[in-house]
């Protein structure tokens, strides 16, 4: 595995990022200790690095299971938590959840005791709470890594408008800057091409999506009634409306044909973006982890990437399209469009 840079910054993180939302049993879905510790190890025998958690994954246990793994070596890895979600010890608190200063230097320091750790490295808004003012957002953030106990900050689930002005008020007033971008963002999740990724680009941050493989629609699982039976099919139907399925048969006709996994497919869609993409890999078996994780090894062909963004195209609505449309684009640029080399593209 080779190392990518966090945005705007020199913390040198694996070109993967390990999801570890199922290290624990309490929601239903996820992997006992040594499971979790078999995932875990097959990732970091890969040479990854980086590892995702937060504060609310499997009720806390997720945090408790990392902190044990990473703690023989804990200055190797580049461990990262989020707060904003509600507390696990202490649900019913009004205050427990949220982007409030309250909220989040209790959370910082709940994280820091079930992750046995004095830092943490990346410490991500989870989502946008709406009522929080942004500099009071920021400005906690930063006086968190002024206190060592965190290093650098992200921001997950939040709209582009939100961000930019964050990072510009941060800019201007001297406090740290999020470094990186945590989205949804697969073949059937192309929305944040409209806003979020351009501007994660102009600001110079890491994207690390979750859902890459689209909650397993890209992998062709769900287009075969023999998987798993009939109840299989029903929990993955959310996933395969028409247009999703028709994107998944796309992907399965690609991987039938070249012989790489839908899974790989889909992750290097993502990898092959223009931008510094991260994507984050999750499994509840060592052997799906590493099977995912040969991504790494394998460069799409320009013809795939073509047949894969036609199939998923979509429709970037107002002002986009106007802005790329006539009359605009004859009137903005005097009739020169054609003429102007942009080595910004």
């Amino acid at each position: 595995m080779k190392y990518r840079l966090l945005g705007r910054s020199g913390l040198r993180v694996s070109e993967l990022c390990l999801g570890t939302m199922t290290f624990g049993e309490e929601w239903g879905f996820g992997t006992n200790k040594q499971d979790s510790k078999k995932v875990f190890d097959a990732f970091t025998n890969a040479g990854g690095n980086f590892i995702d958690t937060a504060n609310l994954y499997n009720n806390g246990t997720s945090e408790k299971f990392v902190g044990e793994f990473i703690s023989s070596q804990r200055d190797y890895f580049v461990l990262a938590t989020k707060f904003t979600l509600q507390n696990p010890g202490d649900p019913k608190n009004i205050n427990s959840s949220g982007n409030s200063r309250k909220s989040m230097m209790n959370s910082v320091e709940d994280s820091l005791k079930r992750l046995n750790t004095d830092y943490i490295d990346l410490f991500w808004v989870h989502a946008w709470d709406s009522l929080t003012p942004i500099d009071e957002v920021m400005r906690g953030l930063d006086d968190l890594v002024k206190s060592g106990k965190v290093l650098y900050v992200g921001i997950s689930d939040t709209p582009a408008w939100v961000v930019s002005s964050a990072n510009t008020m941060a800019e201007i007033r001297g406090w740290s800057r999020f470094a990186a971008l945590q989205i949804e963002y697969s073949l059937i999740q192309r929305a944040p091409e409209r806003d979020l990724i351009p501007m994660a680009n102009a600001f110079e941050l890491a994207v690390t999506p979750w859902g890459s493989i689209g909650g397993g629609a890209l992998t062709g699982k769900y287009l075969s009634e023999t998987d798993k039976g009939p109840k299989r099919i029903k929990e993955g139907s959310a996933r395969l409306n028409e247009r999703n399925t028709a994107i998944a048969k796309v992907v399965k006709s690609i991987s039938d044909e070249s012989g790489i996994p839908g899974s790989i497919i889909a992750l290097n869609w993502i990898r092959q973006q223009k931008g510094l993409f991260i994507p984050i890999v999750g499994s509840r078996t060592d052997k799906q982890l590493i099977e995912n994780m040969k991504c790494t090894d394998i460069i799409l062909s320009d013809d795939i990437m073509k047949t894969l963004d036609e199939a998923s195209k979509i429709e970037y609505g107002f002002p986009h399209d106007f802005l790329k449309g006539e009359p605009a684009r004859t009137i903005a640029y005097s009739g020169q469009f054609d003429n102007i080399i942009n080595h910004r593209k």
